[in-house]
């Protein structure tokens, strides 16, 4: 028998590099060669143990090694990888590395990382990465790929080449995740202060825009002190070296050089422990170093008391802090737009966001057009203030170094928020009901109901919808617009009921759907109700568990002040369908 004892190994080598390749093997006699390329071809005059050749492209290779009896064995096939790179003088087929694989990555959650590492070797290097210092097992390709990107994935990777002359490593590559995240918080049903139409349609409105832009939004209506609080700490745990806004819609004022957000359980007169510090959320949020932070408030701030003004303190050396007002010492305002109410100064902010343009470029255009509508022009006017050291815009591509912690707090908060599946519910009766859910703000549930299914011995089927616990229905109240019932049941084709659950983070346990059929028995002719439940559990905001929150602290010279009643409130204009905020 032959047997081969040393096979021939696969080169990678520049164009035109002289390559030997040779194989051993032991028999009875004297042994006979012959070469094949890699179509299978006998390569002429190539009946040697050794083949030399000079190659301008790739080429496959394998060996046939037969004796005089007609025994014969093939090689492996070996590959000749050529590549049209230099190498330097000198080499002798030791591993050199001649692409590394990209320094810096940012992808965005559930994309696929690439990264590629070439080098040439005599024989052919062997590859092995490593992901923060750890061995990734079967990664051993020049390219490694991992796919849906996760908060496991970030860090440092590396990649060891080596063959029997030497062990070379990459550059290291830094992979991380994009973040661009939103928090907006629209207040409205105030129990002590005048009641808001605009911000429903200005948080609905700015979210959809800032999703488009690639942003993860929370958006939240009417929350109490506890509940504001809760939600920016929440906020600024997902918070790093990304994109991030902040936006409020709702009563405020200035004191102090200070700027207050009104909670809807703000009492009447309130003091700024009743409030929500602006200056205070800032820092936080400047304190994460972030590559943008935006901060857009479309809020009165009427009944300044004498002291500094308001201004931002950046942390040396970075702030990247773009901060925009509605207005500077005066009321804000809402408009009737084509039926539906709008802050004017959101109207505006919506018109430019999603323009390539830096972000201070963006709000200059939306004061210019302010100052230019007739309604409010002379009384209200934007103040931008920043702290940016170069241009910045929310359509820039963003990123992060390094395996922090922080991201997989961040990751695990934003899972938190989860949104029910499809339901389908079989009635005895034979009918199949099914409900869907929709999101309308982060903390407002839709549920619809479908007759999927009516039977052969029922009719006339008809669907309740009901929760318990009963959660409010903020939209139910006097004064709400039929386009604001239209933007409701925009989410779902024709169902055949509907239930809206607001204030989800009040929730404080899970959440039971109640569904009721009514239905007429074809041939009892009696009219009958069956029902079923199906627990959702704790949907979107709610698993967040802003209930279980403690008191938030509470800066010692924030105790001291009471503001007049005058403060507590936005003040009607003398204009027609407009109000200030």
């Amino acid at each position: 028998d032959v047997v081969i004892v040393q096979q021939p190994k696969s080169v990678c080598v520049p164009q035109n590099y002289p390559v030997t390749l040779s194989v051993q093997a032991v028999g009875t006699g004297p042994l006979r060669y012959q070469w094949f390329d890699g179509q299978q071809i006998e390569v002429p005059c190539a009946t040697e143990s050794r083949l030399q050749v000079s190659l301008k492209k790739s080429e496959s290779y394998i060996c046939r090694v037969s004796d005089q009896y007609c025994n014969c064995i093939f090689s492996i096939w070996v590959r000749v990888k050529v590549l049209n790179l230099p190498v330097p003088p000198g080499w002798r087929g030791e591993p050199y590395i001649i692409a590394q694989p990209t320094p810096q990555q940012s992808v965005r959650h559930g994309d696929t990382i690439t990264l590629k590492c070439l080098a040439f070797g005599m024989p052919s290097p062997q590859y092995q990465w490593y992901h923060n210092g750890h061995l990734l097992p079967k990664k051993n390709n020049e390219i490694l790929e991992i796919k849906s990107a996760k908060a496991d994935h970030v860090g440092s990777y590396l990649c060891s080449v080596s063959n029997v002359l030497e062990e070379r490593w990459s550059e290291a590559a830094d992979i991380a995740l994009t973040d661009k995240v939103a928090l907006l918080i629209g207040n409205l049903n105030y129990t002590h202060h005048p009641r808001l139409m605009a911000p429903i349609m200005d948080v609905h409105e700015l979210a959809s825009l800032l999703q488009q832009l690639g942003f993860r939004v929370v958006s939240l209506l009417d929350l109490t002190l506890q509940e504001m609080e809760a939600a920016i700490d929440k906020f600024l745990q997902l918070l790093d070296r990304g994109v991030y806004m902040f936006y409020y819609a709702g009563h405020g004022y200035e004191h102090l050089g200070r700027n207050y957000l009104v909670a809807i359980d703000a009492p009447r007169p309130y003091r700024t422990i009743n409030c929500v510090c602006v200056q205070r959320v800032m820092c936080n949020m400047q304190e994460r170093r972030a590559q943008l932070n935006v901060i857009l408030l479309d809020t009165c701030r009427k009944y300044k008391q004498s002291g500094p003004t308001s201004e931002i303190n950046p942390l040396a050396p970075l702030g990247n802090t773009v901060y925009g007002y509605a207005t500077e010492d005066a009321e804000a305002f809402e408009v009737q737009d084509g039926g539906k109410s709008t802050g004017i100064f959101t109207k505006y902010l919506n018109k430019y966001i999603l323009q390539p343009q830096k972000v201070t470029h963006i709000l200059e255009q939306v004061s210019e057009d302010l100052g230019k509508d007739q309604l409010v022009s002379g009384k209200q006017v934007v103040e931008i203030k920043h702290t940016l050291k170069e241009p910045r815009a929310l359509t820039d591509p963003v990123g992060t170094a390094g395996h922090t912690m922080e991201l997989h707090l961040r990751d695990a908060c934003w899972r938190q928020a989860n949104l029910p599946g499809r339901k389908l519910l079989d009635f005895p009766c034979g009918v199949q009901v099914e409900l869907s859910f929709s999101a309308l703000f982060s903390n407002i549930l839709l549920v619809f109901g479908m007759v999927r299914n009516s039977g052969t011995m029922v009719q006339d089927c008809t669907v309740d919808l009901h929760s318990e616990p009963v959660m409010e229905d903020i939209f139910s109240g006097p004064g709400r617009s039929d386009e604001m019932h239209s933007l409701l049941l925009s989410k779902a084709d024709n169902p055949d009921c509907s239930l809206r659950l607001c204030c989800l983070q009040r929730l404080e346990r899970s959440l039971v759907i109640k569904v009721e059929l009514h239905y007429t028995h074809r041939d009892r002719k009696l009219r009958l109700t069956e029902c079923r439940e199906v627990d959702i559990g704790r949907p979107l905001i709610a698993s967040c568990r802003f209930s279980n929150r403690g008191p938030a602290d509470r800066r010692q010279e924030a105790m001291q002040h009471t503001v007049g009643h005058k403060s507590n409130t936005r003040q009607s204009s003398h204009l027609p369908a407009h109000h200030a905020r």
